[in-house]
Parts: structure tokens; sequence; C-alpha cells
């Protein structure tokens, strides 16, 4: 077996204040994907497991989307911005996963870059204003009610965990490399 390629990646910390501690566990998520995706081609990046139709590149530009879903349009209440607000939604609902074989490794990994500190910025801003308990500025379409940050704090954990775990799969395939 060999390990994937080093990138930085912090565990989280074992005695820190929620907030603290949900978003270290957010961060080390986000480094966990990055790492899986590090070093590939554009190829590689496309290259899904069949039966799926689901590849690392997919994974790069779907979190990319749910960070600026999630932590700017949810939880601020800012439009979407590009490339997701003209994206054909109504064609291809999957637009993220299907269209990312059609970017650059530079250009997936930017996206998700830049969306993930926008949304750090956006995190902050809501700590600053309310803690955990900062309220979202969209309501939940089944339950009627507005988000706390720490719902959404530990949705994208879960969002993030679960697609590692395809990470891991689709990159062992492509390669070989396993590991953390």
């Amino acid at each position: 077996m060999t390990t994937p390629p080093q990138a930085h990646r912090t565990d989280p910390p074992l005695d820190a204040d929620e907030a603290t501690t949900l978003v270290a566990f957010l961060d080390y998520h986000r480094d966990t994907l990055r790492m899986k995706a590090a070093g590939l081609t554009a190829e590689q990046l496309a290259r899904p497991l069949p039966p799926s139709s689901l590849t690392l590149g997919g994974l790069l530009k779907h979190v990319a989307l749910n960070e600026a879903s999630w932590f700017g349009e949810v939880l601020h209440g800012r439009p979407m911005p590009e490339p997701w607000v003209s994206a054909d939604w109504d064609a291809d609902r999957d637009w993220e996963l299907t269209s990312a074989k059609d970017d650059s490794p530079e250009e997936l990994r930017r996206l998700m870059d830049e969306s993930v500190e926008q949304a750090r910025r956006d995190i902050d801003a809501a700590l600053a204003e309310g803690g955990l308990e900062f309220r979202s500025a969209t309501v939940s379409r089944k339950e009627n009610q507005s988000f706390t940050l720490r719902w959404i704090l530990l949705h994208m954990i879960e969002e993030y965990a679960r697609h590692n775990g395809h990470a891991d799969l689709l990159r062992e395939a492509i390669d070989g490399v396993t590991g953390e």
C-alpha cells in the first residue's frame, strides 16, 4: 500500500471550545479531500469508478458548490456567485459533477480553495455576530425554520466525511494510492 501525497493537514484539537472543534474538524475533512486529489492529472481527476459516474474532479467542484451554497447563500443570504449562478441546472441537475471533466486540475483546485476561503470568512462573521446559534438568512423548505451555524457546520462535516470515503475508493482505483 502506498499513501497519498503529503499535504498540510492538522488534526483537530483534543481540548477546545465547541466552535473551534467544529471548524477544525471541517478543515480537517477539507484537507483530506485535497490530499486525495493531490498530484493527479485532468484525465485522472475525470476518471470514474464504474458503475458510478462520480469522479474526484466532480467531488472537488461539488464541495465548492456546497461551500458557496451553505455558507454564502443559506447562512448569509447572498446570491450564488459564478460559475453556479449561470449553470443550466434545469438541463443537468448534477452540473457541478458532470462539468468538472471540462475543467483543468488547477481550475478545480482554485474553485474549491476560493469557496473554502469565502466560507471561512462567512463562518468567522457568523461566530462574531451570534456564535454557533447564529441563524441562517434562509429557512429550511421542510421545517420552515432557519438553520443554526452549528447545524450547518455539522452538515458540512458529514458531507465531506461521506465524500472522503468516495474519494478513497476513486483514488485507489486511479493509481493504487491508499491511506488517510
